[in-house]
């Protein structure tokens, strides 16, 4: 083992350039594949984040239209118990209705939650840019679209109505952009106990929004959780089946992804087994000299299996390199028109040590090739043919 790894050492050192080319070709390889695999990753989770990061991945509604859900809280307490997979389990009552400012009237979602106790999914807080929290009955949130079309701020009084029933004034508390502009332009947010005042609802909510710790189980997780509680009552519907088009779209980037990273490798391997073939032949007169005396064919195979070894290895390192490189250079340079990232890419090191564990294994098949032709060579006919 060790006189086959020395031989191999010296081999590629007699080769500097040959073995720079090959290490750099595995390196483009593993770069490719670690810049396209955390671009389509963080570009997968930027999308839903921006679609579903805001919203709840599961929600609990009556089944029979029209109904609300009594006792929400307990029922709410209940899910939250239903284990780990559940982040938050949060009541909320809403419905349509018209708002009046000035000579302006908009139909809107009026929508209440309990602000103060928790709000994990659509984190209102941090979409405030002016003004404050709600912390009243008479006080609402006014989205960023809606706002500029009404020319609204923060402190005046707005009309919220239904047709040919209830009507009532609210203080602009604050103003919110949740990004998200079919929310921006619509909901008006206020407190739980508002909404249910309103809409006359009594202490019944509308929905429970559930938000769960792995997003692409929600299917799952929903059936499971519609056996746990047993109310026929309840309808569970999960974001996977109310966005079937953006699954697929993100089904079709992930099997793009693994295409383009397989048609890497296997031009890593077609490479680096075209290249070791051609050294057999270059080195077959050595190899024939070794054989003459005593090295086995054993030690002539591992040769060339611990060439296509250390060449993976370094091809490996500098492909890791390169990789995080471009993906730094990529979120620094490609930005939005306010500075963020254009795609937020989060280091995935278990995928970045899988790539490289792939190149550095497809180098030692690709070097099996010519350790068996080395193995087969004949030292004899080598030295007399020169």
């Amino acid at each position: 083992m060790r006189l086959a790894c020395s031989i191999a050492i010296r081999f590629l050192k007699s080769g500097k350039g040959q073995t720079i080319l090959i290490a750099l070709g595995i390196a483009i390889g593993v770069s490719v594949q670690i810049f396209i695999g955390l671009l389509i990753t963080g570009l997968q989770q930027s999308l839903i984040d921006k679609t579903i990061g805001r919203s709840p991945q599961i929600t609990v509604t009556a089944k029979e239209d029209g109904k609300t859900i009594p006792d929400a809280g307990a029922l709410a307490a209940k899910i939250q118990g239903y284990g780990d997979e559940i982040v938050a389990a949060e009541p909320a009552s809403d419905g349509s209705a018209f708002l009046s400012f000035s000579d302006k009237t908009d139909p809107i979602l009026f929508r209440g939650m309990d602000l103060a106790a928790s709000d994990q999914i659509l984190r209102i807080g941090e979409g405030i840019y002016e003004g404050r929290l709600p912390n009243a009955d008479d006080e609402i949130l006014v989205g960023k679209d809606l706002a500029e079309k009404l020319a609204l701020s923060s402190g005046d009084t707005v009309k919220i109505a239904i047709p040919y029933g209830t009507e009532k004034e609210y203080k602009v508390s604050g103003l919110y952009d949740l990004k998200v502009a079919s929310i921006n332009s619509s909901w008006i947010i206020g407190t739980l106990s508002a909404t249910q005042a309103f809409f006359d609802y009594g202490s019944g909510v509308t929905s429970i929004g559930i938000k769960v710790k792995t997003p692409f189980e929600a299917d799952n997780t929903a059936t499971k959780l519609s056996s746990y509680i047993g109310d026929g009552n309840l309808t569970f519907t999960d974001w996977k089946t109310q966005n079937e088009q953006l699954l697929s779209g993100l089904n079709g980037q992930s099997i793009s992804s693994i295409m383009i990273q397989v048609f890497v490798l296997v031009s890593v391997v077609l490479g680096i087994a075209s290249v070791l073939a051609i050294t057999v032949m270059q080195k077959s007169k050595q190899v024939g000299i070794l054989k003459a005396m005593g090295i086995t064919d054993r030690i002539s195979s591992l040769v060339f299996l611990f060439q296509g070894l250390f060449l993976g290895l370094l091809g490996a390192v500098l492909g890791v390199l390169l990789g995080v490189g471009l993906c730094v250079m990529f979120v620094t340079f490609a930005r939005n028109p306010d500075g963020t990232a254009l795609i937020a890419i989060s280091v995935d090191y278990g995928f970045i040590a899988l790539s490289a564990g792939i190149a550095v294994l497809a180098a030692i098949v690709a070097s099996l090739i010519p350790a068996r032709k080395s193995s087969q060579l004949n030292p004899i006919e080598v030295i007399r043919n020169g």
